[in-house]
Order: C-alpha cells, then structure tokens, then sequence
C-alpha cells in the first residue's frame, strides 16, 4: 500500500467519523421536510430511573379456578394496551415472580389519573331488560367478551364516547343479542341495556338497535360522556373490568423527572471523563498506535448510539449506562492485547508491519475467548435478572459485540492503513527492542525446484 492511499483512507475514515458525531448529537430540520432530526442521543429511549416516573407493584389473585399465569399474561397485554393507547409507548409490564405485576411509565407526570382506576374495576355488562327490584336480568356480554376499549369522537353526530372491539367469542354473542334487541315488536324494546359494575339500579346506557350488528364493534355515548376526559375515564374503567384477575396495590414510587435528570447528568459526566482518561492512557502508553485505538473508539461510540436508539426493546439505564462503561473498557483491553503482541513481536526483531500481522493474529483467540465468556454472562443475567439487571446485560452484549467489531476489525483496518506512513519510525508507536538483537528478514518462499525431496533428508537412496 503506498502513502498516497494511506493518506486517502484516514481522510475518508475522518469524513465518516465526523459525520457520525454530528448524526449522534445534533438536532436540525431535514432539508424540504417538515420533520425534525433529533439524534442518535436524544433519540435513545429512557428508563425511568433517568426519566422519572411511576413505578407500581400489583398482586395478582383469581376469582376462579383457572390457571393464575394465564390469567396474568391476558392481563399484563391489556394493560399494554391501555398504556399504548394512552400514549406511554415507552411504558413496561412485566411479571414479578409467581403473581405480582409490575409496571413502569417513564415521563409520567399525573399519575393519579393512570392507576387509581384499576383498584376499582368496573365491569361492563349487558342485558335486554332493565334492572328491577328484587329481580336481576340475563347478562349477555361482560368484560371477558371485550377485546379493546378506545377513546372516539363521532364526527357525524358530534359526540364523544368509547369504542368497543369484541374478542371472537364476544363478537358472536353481540350478534346474537343485537339481533334479538333488532327483533323485538316495538321501538321501545329495540334496546340493549349497559351496566357499569354491578347490574343494579339505573344502567349507565343504552344501545338502540334496528338490526343486528355483526361487525365486532360499537360506538357507545352518553351516560354523562361529554367531554375528551369523561371518554377516557369510561374506557380505563371499562378496560379494567377487563382483566383476568383482581389487582391488589403493594407497592408505589414515583421518581421525579428532576431526580431522573441529575442522574444522567452524572452518567454522562462519569462516562466522558472515564473516556478521555482512557484516551490519555492510550496515547502515553501506545504512541500512534494509542492514537488509532482511540479513533476505533470514536466508532465505538457512535455505533453504541445508533443501536441503543434503534433497537425497539432497548431501554437506557443507570444499570444500563455501567454496561456501557464496563463494555468501553473492554473495547480498550482488546486494544491494549493487540498492541501488547505486536511489541513482543518487534522486540523478538520482526520489522513492523511483520510485528503488526503476527500481532493481531496472536491476540485474536484471547480477545474472542473473554468476550464470548462475557456475552454468554449477560445473556445468563438478561433471563434470570431483574428489570434493573436486564438493563445492564443489554447495554453489556450490546456492548461487548461493538467492542470485538472495533478493535479485531477497526483497528486492524487502521493499523494496516498506518504502517505505509511510518516505516522507519517504530518509537512513534513506542515500539522497541534491546540493543543485540538481530532483525529477521522476510522469510521467502522457497522455490520449488530447489527444494529437497524428502527421502534425501535422512539418507534417501544412499542409505540403500
């Protein structure tokens, strides 16, 4: 490789990295759009450790028979739902041991109007008859029946409500009962009576029906739903008799976004200043080629902020942002074994880019053996750990997959690129060897028609 290329790489590999820093931090209106570029950063989705928010602990119990792990799985998606639909994208539902929920809504700010709701559910039911003293009419569809419950704004006829979706089984009995509501003699019969909690006292609505509706949803309104509001406190309350089981409160916390903001303060600071801290190691320690390892970091750091922002599931933490520092500091010891190997090498009296080749080949197994030892340890701890503990065994895998990338590949790439540019320099890259000891000459290949036939070496024919 001669000078010139090696020059035009690192210029391209600057090009690329400066671009990547400016992708990771900046914010800026993309050109003839009105949509706004945030950052690989600011894009990365929070926990709610460096957000704030709420953090409540549920117990679980069945009022039946049935299997109490199914029943909190059915209850756990419709409370995703809930939340989604609330606009918590980023919120997590996850079981705690035999039947305890928990559930974390990063950036939540008023968190009364989430959760007070489901203490108290309140199941829909309907029936054909009104409810009458001493005298409780035939339910036809209850929660269990209900799929999905959405806030909704009729446009035609101006009013607020709640839209239903029927599970398969509840779409069935709605057309059932529409169609028997949709059969009866006079208009005043034609209609199909709502009740929220018990099926007593005055219903909550009612559904005029003219023909059966076999579609798996209605549109319900009135019953004191007037306003934006009142339609969203109807279907959390219509939700929550949903669920599978009864939800009893054990535990509530809410982190302030202050708090939460002070904390990745202080991960950020400990992050940087354990870079460049590294950095000047590096540099004192490995000359040039400490120079090229930290460039390798640069790409390190960018691709870490890349994938922590695009993978869906990622949620950065406290726990998460050690993991990020352990991982950096293993991309660093690759580095370190690789540089160790070729300074062996130079001293043994290889030339450079002799050193440099037999180097990486040498530290290639001891890099790849401790950080397949790790990889397989956070994945161990990402099945049987904690919330707290998963987020750091992502960040962890996430981390040390970037830091074999970068220096069995990166480094190599710059390595290689370098050596055409210091030939006859080895102390720039700290790289020397004690006075005596012979240089070794590139070994040539031997020519094939003077090589020595090899039942010559040991006698061969003369011994005959």
């Amino acid at each position: 490789m001669t000078k010139k290329k090696s020059i035009v790489r690192f210029v391209f590999l600057a090009i690329i990295a400066v671009i990547g820093i400016l992708l990771s931090v900046c914010e800026f209106t993309i050109p003839f759009t009105n949509h706004k570029y945030h950052g690989f950063a600011n894009s990365i989705s929070l926990g709610l450790d460096l957000s704030g928010g709420l953090s409540v602990v549920y117990d679980c119990e069945t009022s039946g028979q049935g299997d109490l792990s199914s029943a909190i799985d059915a209850t756990k998606t419709r409370l995703e739902n809930i939340l989604y639909s609330e606009g918590f994208s980023e919120a997590k539902v996850q079981k705690m041991g035999g039947s305890r929920i928990k559930i974390e809504v990063p950036d939540a700010k008023d968190t009364d109007d989430i959760f007070t709701f489901l203490e108290n559910p309140r199941t829909l039911n309907m029936t054909l008859e009104k409810a009458s003293s001493g005298v409780t009419p035939e339910v036809y569809i209850t929660g269990s029946d209900i799929k999905n419950v959405y806030v909704h704004y009729d446009t035609t006829e101006n009013k607020h409500g709640v839209l239903l979706y029927f599970t398969d089984e509840g779409r069935s009995k709605f057309a059932e009962l529409t169609r028997r509501a949709s059969s009866a003699s006079s208009d005043e019969e034609k209609i199909v009576y709502l009740y929220l909690g018990e099926v007593s006292g005055e219903p909550w609505g009612q559904l005029q029906c003219k023909e059966e509706i076999t579609g798996g949803s209605t549109f319900i309104s009135g019953g004191g739903i007037d306003s934006p509001e009142s339609a969203k406190e109807y279907a959390f309350n219509i939700m929550s008799g949903t669920f599978n089981v009864k939800l009893t409160l054990i535990e509530n916390s809410v982190i302030s976004a202050t708090l939460g903001r002070d904390a990745l303060f202080l991960g950020i600071i400990a992050g940087v200043v354990a870079l460049v801290l590294v950095m000047a190691i590096m540099w004192w320690r490995y000359g040039d080629f400490g120079l090229l390892a930290n460039f390798s970091l640069v790409f390190y750091l960018i691709l870490m902020l890349f994938f922590l922002q695009a993978i869906p599931f990622v949620q950065l933490t406290l726990p998460g942002i050690a993991g990020i520092i352990l991982s950096l500091g293993m991309a660093v010891d690759g580095n370190i074994i690789i540089f160790e190997r070729i300074k062996e090498e130079y001293a043994s009296g290889k030339k450079m880019h002799l050193a440099a080749k037999s180097g990486f080949k040498r530290a290639f197994w001891p890099i790849f053996d401790s950080n397949i030892t790790t990889i397989f340890t956070s994945i161990i701890l990402y099945i049987l750990g904690t919330s707290a503990i998963k987020g750091f065994a992502i960040t962890l895998f996430l981390g040390i997959c970037l830091s074999m990338f970068t220096s069995l590949v990166i480094t190599r790439f710059l390595v290689k690129s370098y050596l055409p540019l210091n030939t006859t320099k080895p102390q720039h890259a700290r790289l020397t060897r004690e006075e005596g000891v012979v240089e070794i000459k590139e070994e040539e290949p031997v020519k094939e028609e003077t090589a020595v036939p090899f039942e010559m070496i040991e006698g061969g024919e003369n011994n005959e």
